[in-house]
């Protein structure tokens, strides 16, 4: 059985927070109390508030990478359906994600604080997404040209990243499209 750390309990008191009861009522003072620790220790481990949020984000993120790298695993001959599988369970996995929803429709307040992290500030999360996707694209050997490669791939995080933030449809109908769209854009 894996140890938790002092970190982790802290960083999981505050999703746990957030989730119940917005980010708002995130306190450091609470939070200690949640993980069981002192005030001086949540600060030691997480930083200030806007750290704590940006932990947050980056481990969520990097439970959604593993979806899609789950989906390139499953999918090592064909890219267009590695894509498609990926993009559906990125969306389907979003759907059910408490701390997301509780980012996403935060419209007041001081919990208005983590939904840049999403958006306007997106840059470590969109460029740590782009890298996983990168890396997986290139085994596939697409007929795309290098020049066109990174904003091929720049394009369809930020086109996911926009269904996830705001579904339009159902993850398989989205996920076909944005398939079909980037097997396009990849074959050159």
């Amino acid at each position: 059985m894996a140890t938790t750390t002092t970190r982790e309990r802290i960083v999981a008191a505050a999703v746990e927070m957030t989730t119940s009861s917005g980010w708002a009522a995130v306190t450091m003072a609470r939070l200690a109390d949640a993980a069981g620790v002192s005030r001086q220790t949540v600060y030691n481990e997480v930083g200030s508030k806007p750290a704590l949020a940006e932990t947050m984000i980056l481990e969520e993120l990097a439970r959604f990478l593993q979806v899609v790298e789950q989906a390139f695993d499953a999918e090592p001959d064909d890219l267009t359906r590695a894509i498609e599988r990926a993009v559906t369970d990125v969306l389907t996995y979003a759907r059910a994600n408490k701390l997301l929803h509780a980012v996403v429709s935060a419209t007041h307040g001081a919990d208005t604080e983590l939904l840049p992290l999403l958006t306007t500030n997106a840059g470590s999360l969109l460029g740590a997404a782009k890298d996983v996707i990168s890396a997986r694209v290139a085994p596939y050997a697409p007929g795309i040209d290098v020049a066109h490669l990174d904003p091929a791939i720049d394009m369809v995080v930020r086109v996911v990243l926009s269904h996830v933030m705001q579904p339009s449809g159902s993850p398989e109908k989205t996920a076909a499209d944005i398939a079909w769209l980037a097997g396009q854009a990849l074959r050159g």
